[in-house]
């Protein structure tokens, strides 16, 4: 496999300098990356391809479950370096559909090892769905349930992103920057389904996710006497 995967390098590099003989010479120019896409480790997920995209057009961060963990020194220094020195106007969580760490997090059996543990963080996901199926009082097929955590464990995850202190102290300095996406990608179709989005409202006042998650406290108005 290892030999395949070498000739496959050669006759791809190849290929993109017979179409575009100035194609690597480019890349040496530095890269400008437009978006910082967190997706999940499943190699039929392919962001370049997913989004039709070359080189130097994504910044890309890839984990289990598509995770954003606060004491996860990896992907907090990959954050700071897109938000702060690349200046990445656009940070994208994308999970998908039938996600094999998701469907794992959702078992009755914990996994073992490191990865159960890295699972737990999409334990919030799965108790809000349940929670939120036990008050409609629906049950749903496992897939069509499986379908529903994976888009609140992107929720989740965009909530997390933003309670990050690297992307609290970019907003105190341009509350309109970053832009925080949540998108659930399908494998059956290539589409994608936009569960968070953070473009720019019409009245041009930044839109950003609640910092403390779903059990935010609101305030309560005072009834007139």
């Amino acid at each position: 496999m290892i030999d395949k995967l070498l000739e496959q390098n050669k006759a791809w590099a190849t290929l993109r300098v017979a179409e575009d003989p100035d194609f690597f010479k480019r890349q040496l120019g530095g890269q400008k990356p437009h978006v910082l896409w967190i997706g999940c480790s499943d190699s039929r997920v392919p962001a370049e391809q997913v989004l039709g995209c070359g080189p130097g057009e994504l910044f890309i961060h890839r984990n289990v479950a598509n995770i954003v963990a606060y004491n996860d020194i990896n992907i907090a220094s990959v954050i700071q370096y897109a938000v702060h020195h690349l200046k990445i106007p656009d940070v994208i969580v994308c999970g998908h559909y039938g996600c094999g760490g998701v469907a794992a997090a959702c078992n009755d059996k914990l996994v073992e090892g490191y990865i159960g543990d890295w699972l737990m963080i999409c334990g919030t996901a799965r108790r809000t769905v349940e929670d939120r199926l036990a008050r409609e009082g629906k049950e749903l097929p496992h897939d069509d349930y499986l379908r529903l955590v994976v888009e609140e464990n992107v929720r989740s995850q965009v909530k997390h992103l933003a309670n990050l202190t690297v992307v609290r102290r970019a907003w105190e300095h341009n509350p309109r920057m970053p832009r925080l996406h949540g998108w659930a990608y399908d494998i059956a179709t290539g589409l994608i389904s936009v569960l968070v989005d953070g473009r720019q409202p019409a009245d041009g006042k930044a839109k950003h996710p609640p910092l403390r998650g779903p059990h935010q406290p609101t305030r309560m108005k005072k009834a007139k006497r």
